[in-house]
């Protein structure tokens, strides 16, 4: 069966309990209910949403009736929506749950459900197996009903506005939020308008909402990729729709070099996540997720209240530990997810993780958001442009203040998930003392208590960090790398990337073979 867990439930599209069908959302939604109910939530409203994928507005409908039938007041999204929205409703009308089908940047073949609860984040242990537990407990025929219409006035509207009227207004809501953003965050005013964005939609959900929240925020040259601009379930242009993946940014950084644009963005096709292009000495080129996530703390951080919070996870780069308290900051370290940074503690005003989730405003949004991340790199390219300078440049001033951070992440594709959790496993029992020349120790995350228990195995040298974890969507053995070289002045900049980028190689060697 597919397993619910922290971020529902993903799988193939394929009948019987092992795949994603109307059945399974439905037992889903009836066990999700019950534990709603047990909770003394019984009667409250939940957000519907879904993404353009196959099955999508079917399973929609399914998720919406089931709990319409269990008593539940429900409020459908018109249309398809990036997942941000959804964890944005489930804050702004305190909707005791809000369920999202989507599988984010998984392939065509699959989908997911996705569930967001107190007050519009990813739900966390032990809630996980209690509502797995209620879904077992689920006995067929599973009632389903047409949803009554939820009260207009929840929103400010006439009592006889449209049904669809609701789920335009929360968008509508998001997209002023979005749009305010450049004004509470950065600083300074930028000159906006003299910005050319190239941006790519992935195929996905996330096209019009972006184009619309980058020209209102004063961002009026958006140019997008058109071939991969409208939403398409099969995602014809791309092998895997991930703006991580080898080759799927190239048409976008085509378009960015074409038309001399200043930032190029690609979004993932539930637009939670975004990638950032750039120009460089040698071209175009995508930066890594550790890249923009220190951009962006550093960019938060300037006007943010003394002492604020900013977090990131065990996988991602050190530097954000170093940055935060030298800018006067505070720092939290979570595991992988959302689900954790969302709750790394009092004031937070950032978090990302390097697998390109942003969360720039966890005021209104405890996800990560694809849409509000590029409108602040936008400003962040358009400030940096006023100054006659750029992002690369700003990384080497981070270099500069703090040694050359080098990172990368190898991810080895298995043909079953079972096979990732063999490989640690094997590890754990043998773990090496010694990585591309260097002594490590190793601490296995799976022996820690509380909240940083996790099955990944950390491995640290002098100047060496290696995290090795099964992915926990797909079939596929992560390993995180991170090589730290000093610099002492601008002048051995050159010198000190060469000697992480051969370290890098290095490490990287010892992990595609494991």
């Amino acid at each position: 069966m597919l397993r619910f867990g922290t971020a529902g439930l993903r799988g193939p599209l394929q009948d019987g309990p092992d795949g994603m069908n109307v059945d399974t959302v439905s037992r889903a939604s009836a066990g999700i209910a019950a534990w709603l109910r047990d909770r003394c939530l019984g009667g409250g409203l939940v957000i519907v949403g879904r993404d353009a994928r196959h099955g999508s507005a079917e399973f929609a409908v399914a998720t919406a009736e089931v709990f319409a039938a269990a008593g539940f007041s429900v409020l459908t999204l018109p249309h398809p929506v990036p997942t941000p929205v959804v964890a944005f409703a489930v804050r702004e009308l305190k909707a005791v749950a809000g369920v999202q089908i989507t599988a984010s940047h998984n392939p065509a073949t699959d989908n997911g459900y996705k569930v967001y609860l107190d007050g519009g984040s990813q739900l966390i242990p032990p809630a996980d197996a209690e509502i797995e537990r209620c879904i077992d407990a689920v006995t067929t025929p599973i009632p389903r009903t047409e949803p009554a219409a939820v009260d207009p006035s929840i929103l400010g509207l006439p009592t006889d506005a449209p049904a669809d009227a609701l789920g335009e207004e929360i968008i509508s809501r998001y997209l002023t939020r979005i749009t305010l953003l450049p004004n509470l965050i950065g600083g300074a005013a930028a000159q906006r308008a003299d910005i050319r964005i190239a941006l790519t939609a992935m195929h996905g959900v996330g096209g019009e909402l972006a184009v619309s929240a980058l020209r209102g925020a004063g961002f009026d040259e958006v140019l997008v990729v058109t071939e991969q601009f409208a939403p398409d379930p099969d995602f014809p242009t791309v092998s895997f729709p991930n703006p991580e993946e080898p080759g799927a940014s190239d048409l976008l950084l085509d378009l960015a070099k074409r038309l001399e644009a200043d930032i190029a963005i690609a979004l993932d096709p539930d637009a939670d996540r975004c990638a950032i292009g750039v120009r460089g000495p040698d071209g175009w080129r995508m930066l890594r997720g550790d890249e923009t996530g220190v951009l962006l703390g550093d960019f938060v951080l300037r006007t943010a209240d003394p002492e604020s919070l900013v977090a990131t996870t065990i996988v991602s780069s050190r530097l954000l530990s170093k940055l935060a308290p030298a800018r006067g900051a505070r720092y939290a370290e979570t595991l992988t997810g959302f689900k954790w940074l969302a709750r790394a503690g009092e004031g937070l005003v950032y978090a990302y993780e390097e697998a390109i989730g942003h969360c720039v405003d966890p005021v209104a949004v405890r996800d990560k958001d694809g849409i509000s991340a590029a409108v602040v790199a936008a400003d962040l390219v358009a400030q940096l442009k006023a100054q006659g300078r750029t992002v690369l440049e700003v990384l080497d001033d981070f270099a500069v203040e703090f040694g050359v951070h080098a990172g990368d992440q190898v991810s080895l594709r298995l043909p079953d998930v079972s096979e990732a959790t063999a490989t640690v496993a094997r590890l754990r029992e043998a773990p090496p003392t010694e990585i591309a020349g260097e002594a490590v120790t190793c601490t296995d995350m799976s022996q820690l208590r509380g909240r940083m228990r996790t099955d990944a195995l950390v491995f640290e040298g002098s100047a060496l960090r290696l995290v090795i974890r099964p992915s926990g969507t797909e079939p596929k053995l992560k390993c995180y790398v991170e090589t730290v070289v000093p610099v002492a002045d601008r002048a051995e900049l050159p010198a000190a990337k060469a000697a992480a980028a051969q370290r890098l190689s290095e490490i990287r060697q010892f992990c595609e073979k494991l």
